[in-house]
């Protein structure tokens, strides 16, 4: 089978960027070796660890740059360069489902605040899936995202250690989990939101 149609992984205002400053040669060279379209091992192991990841999204000018957390596994890889995790109950803004929407290019970055840990970055195609079969595979889903995948390493040269105690962190109370119904947020208790939450929504007053 054919290798798929890839957009160019440099556009020409990075190029012109990397002409100014004489870094072309280097911008290369690690698209050359570092740049590839199956996990590694040392991807799989920091996103199936993860408990959160930024995402990127855009639509025309609408830029969103936005953050999914869960417990680690939620992120699942269920094929060579494909990933999908869960959409669980949010703020109803849809800011980074409605890009999706309409735009499915996405960035991903998956870091370990820990000083010393590669981070993968993602440039993906995604997809949103509400079928029965879809939602099975992550508690708590109102939709799953799928991400079709090219992968990027980093360096952690420029990551804080922020982690500490990390593995004496409780897990996340608002995660949903067999046999564990999350709390309501604060904010859907104020004035101005209390009364107009969706219908969908699991934490309103029902009549």
């Amino acid at each position: 089978m054919a290798d798929p149609v890839r957009t160019p992984f440099y556009h020409d205002g990075m190029r012109e960027l990397q002409d100014r400053f004489d870094g072309r040669r280097v911008a290369d060279g690690l698209e050359k070796h570092r740049l590839h379209f199956e996990f590694w091992e040392q991807d799989r192991k920091l996103i199936e660890e993860a408990r959160f990841f930024f995402i990127a999204t855009s639509y025309q000018d609408n830029v969103d740059c936005s953050m999914r957390s869960g417990d680690p596994g939620f992120v699942k890889i269920t094929g060579p360069d494909t990933l999908e995790f869960p959409e669980y109950d949010g703020n109803n803004m849809y800011r980074t489902l409605g890009n999706i929407h309409r735009n499915p290019n996405i960035g991903l970055l998956f870091v370990r605040l820990d000083g010393k840990t590669f981070r993968t970055r993602v440039r993906g195609k995604a997809t949103i899936h509400d079928s029965a079969e879809a939602l099975a595979g992550h508690h708590g889903a109102k939709v799953v995202v799928r991400v079709t995948c090219e992968i990027f390493p980093n360096c952690p040269r420029y990551v804080p250690d922020l982690m500490g105690a990390s593995a004496d962190v409780p897990a996340n109370l608002f995660v949903p989990r067999p046999g564990y119904e999350p709390p309501a947020p604060e904010w859907k208790s104020r004035d101005y939101l209390k009364d107009v939450l969706s219908k969908y929504d699991p934490h309103r007053k029902r009549e």
